[in-house]
């Protein structure tokens, strides 16, 4: 205990804590399908937990290194992260699956270059607003750089298929922008012309449209483009208050698709009901209302922006994933953070909170 002193041992709590549930829940969630699939119902569970050891090794080492050290690597990181998004395009690097190129393959292991570009976005973007200070609120040289950088993001993460991070990556860049003080008319005249581009994005490739539509009406198409939610909402219907047990959940037996994954939130609902849902939220926020303490009483601009980014980063990826599974918004592939499966997220998130803890140990007085 004395190794943790000066760190925001709340922060790391909860992290720790949403950890092993996800572990749990992992494997309620696959366990059938595991077996039927691999033959082995603890498949991915096993693969889970190993991914969960290496996120709190990366935790951990992310903990010992000075944040300020993230400063020097800003750049770099930037360009490393660029190719790696593209490496994902190379025939026999690169991974597909649904239709979607967002993987580059190793052995026993799949990396999502995208989880990564949302640490290193921040990373890159805590620095430069640092340097900029004042010029932020200037157009030329504090707003249109990093409309430039997003595009960028934008468009080969869009070519990737993966819609959810590059809006995800907008959505932070934006808060930490605003934070720094950007101009409020900069922000609506982007968002402006922004909406045609989003409208055609989303018209203009079938399946989006398809999950537009199964979101304003899935009973319209119940068996098809509107079975997923559907099936997430008989799950949250059939926990009730107090849920039908851990392990007890019906919808995870091939009715709701992505159990695991995307949608393992609506298994947490129907197995441990409205006040496990209710548990879950209530952690997510501490976590994010402990990461904007940080942010407060970090002792320099560029600590302040480096954990109001990764706060505002773990928030929304919790609040878009509780919303598309309760059909608040349409369907999108975000992961639950520390929750769902994959190695990519899980690990990313850890050593995110990692780099929060080293920032909140040099915080002024009690966190």
């Amino acid at each position: 205990m004395k190794r943790l002193e000066g760190y925001d041992l709340v922060i790391l709590l909860m992290a720790v804590a949403l950890t092993c549930f996800g572990v749990v829940m992992v494997y309620s969630a696959s366990s059938i399908m595991a077996a039927t699939k691999y033959h082995d119902g603890f498949y991915f569970l096993k693969r889970q937990g190993l991914y969960a050891l290496a996120g709190m090794a990366a935790m951990y080492v992310a903990m010992q290194i000075d944040y300020q050290v993230w400063k020097r690597w800003a750049v770099p990181l930037l360009l490393g992260c660029l190719v790696l998004l593209l490496l994902v395009f190379v025939p026999g690097i690169g991974g597909s699956a649904k239709g979607a190129s967002r993987w580059l393959r190793f052995p026993g292991f799949n990396l999502q270059p995208s989880e990564l570009a949302k640490i290193v976005l921040i990373v890159y973007m805590a620095y430069s607003l640092d340097k900029k200070q004042e010029k932020v609120k200037f157009f030329s040289t504090g707003f249109l750089p990093y409309m430039v950088l997003l595009m960028l993001l934008f468009g080969i993460l869009l070519k990737q298929h993966d819609l959810g991070a590059a809006l995800t990556l907008w959505a932070v860049a934006f808060a930490m922008l605003f934070i720094a003080g950007s101009r409020l008319q900069y922000f609506i005249a982007v968002v402006l012309l922004a909406l045609p581009i989003l409208g055609y994005v989303i018209v203009f490739e079938p399946y989006r449209l398809r999950r537009l539509e199964a979101w304003r009406d899935p009973w319209k198409d119940p068996t098809d483009s509107g079975f997923q939610i559907i099936q997430s909402w008989l799950a949250f219907g059939n926990g009730g208050v107090i849920g039908q047990g851990l392990g007890e959940g019906k919808q995870k037996l091939f009715y709701l698709p992505e159990a695991h994954t995307d949608f393992i939130f609506s298994v947490v609902g129907e197995e441990l009901g409205f006040l496990g849902v209710a548990v879950i939220i209530a952690m997510f926020f501490l976590l994010f209302q402990r990461g904007m303490r940080v942010a407060l009483g970090a002792p320099d601009t560029f600590g302040r922006f480096l954990a109001f980014g990764i706060a505002v980063l773990l928030g929304i990826e919790a609040v878009i994933n509780t919303a598309v599974v309760t059909g608040l918004v349409p369907t999108k592939g975000l992961a639950l953070p520390f929750i769902s499966y994959g190695g990519s997220s899980l690990i990313v998130s850890l050593f995110a909170i990692g780099i929060l803890l080293n920032v909140s140990s040099r915080v002024r007085g009690p966190a």
